[in-house]
């Protein structure tokens, strides 16, 4: 049994203190999703709350097959897509620092950091959500495959286009 599958069913039996460690374990990395699909810090709050408010209002139908923060990336990226729209496209906004000042990530100057975030968000959105499921929410291409409903070669294909289109945006911004 997974520790999920514990919290999901304390949860059901109306546990308080399961729904606060359920919270406090999956709204950072919700969060730091929805910072890529937000204009700001403030509406990716607002629709990481939307997301959680949406699943506890789904709660009571909720069978747990598989990881419970699958579920929950589903429902942020509908809420981001209603929200701003399937080929939304930012003016521009650099990636969030919140989002590079880890471990994984070093922190990026800020060049690069501006370099990255024009890159990213030039890509078509199939590629650009594989990106950031891929490399700045740590998934497994399995796990982003169940995300975006797709099948694994599909998800392979886009990651490896989505790197060639990044590497050629990022050199043509170097002059090269």
């Amino acid at each position: 049994m997974d520790a999920d599958f514990i919290l999901v069913q304390r949860m059901k039996n109306g546990s308080e203190e399961a729904m606060e460690t359920f919270v406090r374990k999956y709204y950072p990395q919700i969060l730091k999703y929805c910072m890529y699909h937000a204009p700001d810090r403030w509406s990716a709050q607002d629709l990481t709350q939307e997301t959680f408010e949406r699943f506890f209002a789904a709660f009571p139908r909720y069978l747990h097959k598989g990881k419970l923060a699958n579920y929950l990336y589903v429902i942020a990226g509908n809420l981001c897509r209603d929200a701003y729209g399937r080929n939304h496209m930012q003016d521009f906004m650099p990636l969030p620092e919140e989002v590079l000042e880890t471990e994984a990530n070093p922190l990026i100057k800020v060049e690069e950091r501006v370099a990255l975030g024009r890159a990213l968000y030039a890509l078509p959105e199939e590629f650009r959500q594989v990106i950031i499921l891929y490399y700045f929410q740590n998934l497994k291409l399995k796990e982003i495959a169940q995300i975006l409903g797709i099948q694994l070669p599909l998800v392979k294909y886009r990651l490896r286009r989505a790197k060639e289109l990044l590497a050629k945006e990022i050199g043509e911004e170097d002059g090269r």
